[in-house]
């Protein structure tokens, strides 16, 4: 027996055996990973859980690998922490974070990439590959170099060095390409098609790789003693995250762990790269975003592969979408370091920023229980911070140096 039966497409219902294939032969949809729901409720239970690994591999039981030698480096169950400092800031009452700066390389793309690369094994392919903006091409580099694969990865040549020098450092094959996200996403697509037994992890093999997010609705709902929340906040780039989140809520309903509830979910874009926050706020079609310059390096993808999708689970469940600017981007990692300490990068501040903003519109109610998605860490983005921070003042070796500055503390660090 198995728990994965196969593939589905989103659009025709279109069947196929669970092979690598994202796209839909008959009308180019979709596919999604299908699976056994009255094998999984007969294997599954808090229990077992209880007593797995810590790890996110304590819920493999929902996830769409048949071996049990994952690729696994020790990402995922991460402390749901109590923002109480955050939530007073922004007007909540009970508000939450899961913070994935921690995980190996510190965002939450090791959840999906060790569920692809493991799935690569299985499928036996003899190389690696992903189109990045610089979070899923470092914790690609490290699976792989875990896994003994080589990884060809393509990067837009304008990201971050932080996450440029962690990319090089676990001896990828890594390509800048002179252009955007999007460019070096579809030259990836042209190598697919000269290399079959290659797994590009988001592209050729993304109906399995997706499924990795869906455990932080997994360990949000456990640590909350099996139960959901009211309402979740996530980044959004491809819109794969929050649609994956939202996907794990509903199948630990399917199977019995939490009860049945109604969870709004909302995302948050930069205003200056927003084709899913803005279809949202105009209740219109998704449409592709091709000059685009923000900070927001991880979420700058102007065509995103699940934004129709995103947009739907949004408004299906009384969400809403928020685009905050730069500027308040920026303020939203200020904010988390100072009442939270937790150190984001700038994909995180605009999930801040958009809590914020969303709080302050009425979008989200004061009383809901609310949980936040923290998707990667600050180390990753020292260039673009560092001239946002006040500078340390340098004195003397002397303590009447340091009484002479305290004289002047308010003025000097306000």
């Amino acid at each position: 027996m198995t728990r994965v039966i196969g593939l589905k497409c989103r659009e025709c219902g279109a069947e196929y055996p669970a092979n690598i294939q994202s796209k839909c032969n008959k009308c180019s949809g979709q596919l999604d990973v299908q699976y056994d729901w009255g094998y999984i409720k007969e294997h599954i239970s808090k229990e077992k859980i209880a007593a797995g690994p810590n790890s996110m591999w304590r819920y493999a039981d929902l996830l769409p690998v048949e071996t049990g030698n994952y690729v696994d480096l020790g990402a995922g169950y991460n402390k749901l922490h109590h923002a109480k400092h955050l939530g007073e800031a922004v007007g909540l009452k009970e508000l939450y974070i899961i913070d994935e700066s921690v995980n190996p390389s510190y965002s939450f793309k090791d959840r999906v990439t060790s569920v692809a690369v493991t799935k690569s094994i299985e499928f036996g392919v003899k190389a690696v590959g992903c189109a990045s903006t610089g979070n899923l091409a470092a914790s690609l580099g490290a699976h792989a170099a875990k896994a003994g694969l080589p990884a060809y990865i393509f990067i837009p040549a304008t990201i971050e060095l932080g996450k440029i020098v962690q990319i090089l450092i676990y001896g990828s094959h890594v390509i800048a390409v002179d252009g955007t996200y999007d460019e070096a996403s579809r030259l990836a697509g042209e190598v697919i098609k000269l290399h079959p037994d290659w797994a590009f992890i988001n592209l050729n093999l993304r109906p399995y790789y997706t499924e990795g997010s869906k455990t932080l609705a997994f360990e949000t709902a456990e640590q909350l003693n099996w139960s959901a929340p009211d309402h979740c906040v996530a980044p959004m780039a491809s819109g794969g995250l929050l649609c994956a989140i939202a996907r794990g809520y509903q199948e630990l309903m399917k199977v019995g762990l939490i009860q049945q509830k109604d969870i709004r979910i909302s995302g948050s874009q930069p205003l200056n790269c927003s084709p899913i926050s803005t279809a949202v706020q105009t209740n219109s079609a998704v449409v592709p975003v091709y000059n685009y310059k923000t900070i927001a390096h991880s979420l700058a993808i102007g065509n995103p592969a699940e934004g129709y999708y995103a947009k739907q689970v949004i408004q299906s469940s009384g969400g809403y979408a928020a685009t905050p600017t730069d500027d308040e981007i920026i303020e939203g990692i200020h904010l988390l370091a100072r009442t939270e300490g937790i150190f984001t990068e700038p994909a995180g501040g605009t999930t801040i920023a958009g809590l914020k903003q969303l709080v302050e519109e009425g979008y989200i109610e004061r009383s809901e229980k609310t949980v936040v998605y923290v998707t990667g860490n600050g180390l990753k983005a020292q260039d673009t911070l560092f001239k946002t921070l006040k500078q340390p003042v340098t004195i003397k070796p002397t303590l009447s140096e340091f009484e002479k500055l305290t004289n002047d503390e308010e003025k000097r660090w306000g």
